[in-house]
């Protein structure tokens, strides 16, 4: 007979911020915001509950969050040491199962189902990755445990923070009936809206309605809506794929339309992007840019590179030549983006393979990631890219 399902669903506790307390345990307690620049029409990456309590919430104008909590402390955030502690946190839950979905930087799924020969119960296997996230990393995460994604990622919400909700089989829908229909996969705030004008404003209420009544009102999605509220999902938790692209992108706070701004924003952008291949271990074979002018029109170019590269300089090289390309009538834009994509894993640099300028450059580059992985991402950067820097024939 084979094993019931079980789907674990596991979420770092405001992860931002906590990696910071960990940096910087003066922190701890305090509301702290990881944003962007006020000025600059930042927004809000995450906040740490003490800030939360005021009303900050993520993707919130760092304006707004500040107005909430004016002695909230707000720091640009170390990406790429987020990105290390989730990496050490993802490879815990693949010791515990294979079978490990990630959903983005700071939460995942796991299907333990079977693993309580290994593992112990669900709960159990809650309690482990809570303990050694916890021991071996130093942040606390929330763990939601039930036979489906849907129910699992809803637990782990309720669960939030540092606690774990186990919802048993057969107990789905009972768990789901009291809670607001917006918590339902598949119900945004115009279907939300819509539901309520019909008066079912909780998810019991969705799971108590008819199938030719949904049928009618909500069309072909209101028979799958109201599985969901009944608690049924048989989705599979399953290998994320391996990451297609990376970018990064720059909303000015006034529109900009001189050159050497743009030129020094896209070599910063440009080499962002390549510190995350590198970090990944991984090459591009395509440069792309995306420029946004003052009235919303967006232009997307792109092209592919004779070699592929993980170099800051190369990428900034081909996202300049695709700017003076399609930068029509040097308008002013509002936004700059560098992205790249056809990322090869594993391919690195056979130095031996290139002249010695690109030589040179791999090697500034290996050296320059690891100041930065021990220092943080602002202990060393190109002398074109401090504020000093407005002679655009200044060497870097």
């Amino acid at each position: 007979m084979p094993s019931p399902r079980w789907v674990v669903h596991v979420d770092l506790d405001a992860f931002y911020p906590s990696v910071e307390e960990l940096l910087d345990p003066a922190l701890r307690g305090k509301p702290v915001i990881v944003g962007g620049d006020p000025d600059a029409r930042g927004v809000v990456s995450s906040a740490s509950y003490a800030a939360r309590a005021y009303g900050v919430r993520s993707a919130m104008p760092t304006a707004q969050a500040l107005r909430l909590c004016p002695q909230a402390i707000l720091l640009h955030g170390h990406h790429r040491i987020y990105a290390d502690y989730s990496h050490r946190v993802m490879a815990i839950l693949r010791e515990i199962t294979p079978v490990v979905e990630q959903l983005s930087i700071d939460e995942a799924f796991m299907d333990v189902t079977g693993c309580e020969r290994l593992w112990g119960t669900p709960r159990e296997i809650g309690a482990l990755v809570r303990r050694r996230v916890k021991a071996e990393v130093g942040l606390t995460v929330s763990v939601g445990a039930a036979s489906s994604k849907q129910v699992a990622k809803i637990a782990c919400g309720q669960a939030k923070p540092d606690g774990m909700l186990v919802v048993e089989h057969d107990e789905e829908a009972a768990f789901l009936a009291p809670l607001p229909v917006r918590e339902l996969w598949g119900v945004g705030p115009v279907t939300a809206e819509r539901l309520t004008e019909l008066g079912m404003e909780k998810i019991g209420d969705l799971a108590e309605a008819s199938d030719d009544y949904l049928q009618r009102v909500l069309g072909d999605h209101g028979a799958a809506l109201r599985r969901a509220a009944r608690g049924l999902d048989a989705s599979p938790v399953k290998h994320r794929q391996r990451r297609q692209s990376i970018s990064q992108e720059q909303t000015f706070a006034e529109d900009v339309s001189d050159p050497t701004v743009l030129a020094r924003e896209l070599l910063r952008m440009s080499e962002h992007v390549a510190a995350s291949l590198r970090s990944a271990g991984q090459v591009a074979q395509t440069v792309r840019i995306k420029i946004r002018y003052a009235d919303f029109a967006t232009v997307t170019r792109q092209v592919s590179l004779e070699q592929p590269t993980d170099q800051g300089q190369r990428i900034c090289e081909a996202a300049q030549e695709l700017l003076d390309k399609h930068w029509r009538g040097r308008r002013p834009l509002r936004l700059l983006g560098v992205g790249v994509t056809g990322l090869i894993k594993g391919a690195g640099y056979q130095l031996h393979l290139f002249d010695d300028m690109d030589q040179r450059r791999a090697l500034l580059d290996r050296t320059v990631d690891e100041i930065r992985g021990r220092f943080g991402r602002d202990a060393i950067q190109r002398a074109s890219l401090t504020s000093r820097a407005e002679d655009p024939d200044e060497s870097d």
